[in-house]
């Protein structure tokens, strides 16, 4: 068999089919995994849901409402049962925790008093800010049963009536401002 002489036409060629077989090979695993991943997405949500609201009868992500609130959405899911409102999860943010991006939901009654947090996503410290989340630690629970229209949803530093988790203000202080920004929301208008 004769060797080919390399050149610079048969370097460009062999690139390019190398590059397309990749993408294309890369394109067909995006299609193979969007749908399991979406539904995990929404299993994870429904998950979430279920932990922060009252029992209840109808499908909240299928009756969902949202609102714009600085500069990004809350999301709103009413759940119902017998008709009647029992609950309302809200995911809700904040850009102001440790490491940034952190995402909540919160399970509000009807009045506005909070039955229970979840928090959805985060990049806190491990073995710090991470003990917001129930698998580190009962620290989200002191917001349970609590209407903030009485309860005031700030770290005791800063007046407020929120223990903050010890060794990590900043990161009890951003769960606040997200708590804080939904019943606000809730609220204003996100009564439906």
């Amino acid at each position: 068999m004769a060797k080919r002489e390399s050149s610079f036409l048969n370097m460009v060629l062999t690139l390019l089919m190398i590059t397309f077989i990749a993408s294309a090979a890369l394109g067909y695993l995006y299609e193979l995994t969007k749908g399991p991943i979406a539904a995990s997405k929404l299993a994870k949500l429904n998950n979430a849901i279920t932990q922060v609201v009252p029992e209840f009868d109808t499908i909240p992500s299928s009756e969902i409402y949202k609102m714009g609130v600085d500069g990004d959405t809350l999301v709103f899911y009413p759940a119902m049962k017998d008709s009647i409102l029992v609950g309302t999860a809200v995911s809700t943010f904040t850009n102001k925790g440790f490491s940034g991006y952190i995402n909540l939901m919160v399970g509000f009654l009807p009045d506005g008093t909070i039955h229970n947090i979840s928090v959805l996503e985060h990049k806190e410290t491990p073995g710090l800010g991470d003990k917001m989340t129930k698998k580190k630690s009962d620290w989200s629970v002191q917001f349970n049963g609590k209407n903030p229209a009485e309860f005031k949803i700030k770290v005791t530093k800063d007046r407020g009536d929120v223990d903050a988790i010890t060794a990590s203000t900043i990161s009890s202080r951003a769960f606040c401002d997200a708590v804080d920004r939904a019943y606000k929301a809730y609220m204003e208008g996100g009564k439906k």
